[in-house]
């Protein structure tokens, strides 16, 4: 693999370290992509590997294996790539990129989305990182500050927000303490919605209609994935401004209220 290339696929976020480990194992001619919880949001990411003239079959392949986000069944699936094993590891959120650091200290690893990589224990330094893993962070005051910013410059009535996090992924948990930081700074009211199952979110949307926020901050938490259909849905039909982690999910322009 082209590894300039594929960190290149990484951008657009507040920091991106180096790996510090060579790839192991025996060299392929058709390199394995090994991914846990295949889903719509891996399209961009295919289609940058296309187009860095990476060919399906001929110079890369994938393997998938999908979990129910537990745990257990992501230690399972980073295992199983790791003993087929794979050339690279490609994690989505730091639940799955510290089940596959947990699996394997030599198989490189691209962490995708992460919140703090060095309180999760992924690297030591984003300068100077000791081991396998490599990736980009979407955690930092820039980073929040900066989404604020953007949500006040788009509706500059907006008063009180709501955050949709997964109290099982540590990066949530510490984009809401960046969030609690943050919103004085900008004269905002913050409503902490933590989501785990599809019960949580019934929760989450009875708690929104009755205690009706101005807009509502989303994470790209994988677990969260699978219920964006009714989280958009229910935005739209109750008018209330979305921010997104993952473009694919951005709300037309038209259904936002009114600045």
């Amino acid at each position: 693999m082209r590894r300039r290339e594929f960190i290149a696929l990484l951008g657009g976020a507040s920091a991106v370290w180096p790996i510090a480990a060579r790839a192991q194992g025996l060299p392929r001619k058709i390199a394995r992509i090994g991914i846990v919880d295949d889903s719509p949001s891996w399209d961009p990411f295919r289609q940058q590997l296309r187009e860095l003239k990476y060919v399906e079959g001929q110079d890369i392949s994938y393997v998938y294996l999908r979990t129910d986000g537990s745990p257990a069944q992501l230690d399972a699936a980073a295992m199983a790539l790791a003993q087929l094993p794979v050339n690279v590891i490609v994690a989505f959120g730091t639940p799955r990129a510290k089940a596959a650091h947990r699996a394997t200290k030599t198989i490189p690893i691209v962490a995708i989305s992460i919140g703090d990589p060095i309180a999760a224990g992924l690297v030591t330094s984003l300068a100077h990182p000791v081991g396998n893993v490599t990736g980009n962070t979407i955690l930092g005051p820039d980073i929040i500050t900066k989404k604020l910013q953007i949500l006040k410059d788009a509706i500059p009535t907006v008063a009180r927000i709501a955050y949709l996090w997964n109290p099982e992924n540590s990066a949530t948990a510490d984009i809401l303490d960046e969030l609690r930081k943050a919103v004085p700074l900008f004269d905002l009211a913050l409503v902490s919605l933590p989501a785990r199952t599809t019960v949580d979110f019934d929760r989450v949307f009875a708690q929104m209609s009755s205690d009706r926020p101005d807009a509502v901050l989303m994470t790209s938490d994988p677990a969260h994935q699978a219920h964006m259909p009714e989280v958009i849905d229910f935005l739209l039909r109750n008018r209330i401004a979305g921010l997104f982690q993952v473009r694919e999910h951005s709300l037309p322009a038209d259904s936002c209220p009114s600045a």
